[in-house]
């Protein structure tokens, strides 16, 4: 297997350009990133392709690994296992029983996401 590259990584990741809590999240990942792993595209920056509906990728969060469109908790895990230092979590999270439990959460965030990211935005 290939390793990945800036030019031509194995992770594509989707994201929220207009959301202050996702730029966080994202320049976090990006700075844990050194490799070069993951390919971040802003979907809000008109440019970029989607590969399903925009609204349906802006609603939640959505990677593609070893070409497999993933989808919450999952894309979320995908992510961690293409940097180093989370890839102990995006391993576990591998366990069905494991990302169920993560799934639960992030719909349990999906609720209160409106409210952080007024927060975050006010900072």
């Amino acid at each position: 297997m290939a390793s990945a590259t800036a030019q031509d990584p194995r992770l594509t990741v989707w994201f929220d350009g207009a959301c202050p809590l996702c730029l966080r999240e994202i320049a976090l990942m990006k700075r844990l990133d050194r490799r070069g792993a993951i390919r971040f595209l802003d979907v809000t920056d008109g440019e970029t392709t989607c590969p399903i509906d925009r609204a349906e990728l802006l609603a939640r969060f959505h990677a593609r690994e070893d070409g497999q469109l993933l989808s919450g908790a999952a894309a979320f895990a995908a992510m961690w296992r293409a940097i180093p230092v989370l890839r102990p979590f995006g391993l576990a999270a591998r366990a069905p029983w494991a990302l169920k439990i993560l799934e639960a959460l992030y719909v349990r965030f999906l609720r209160v996401r409106p409210r952080l990211q007024r927060l975050v935005a006010r900072r």
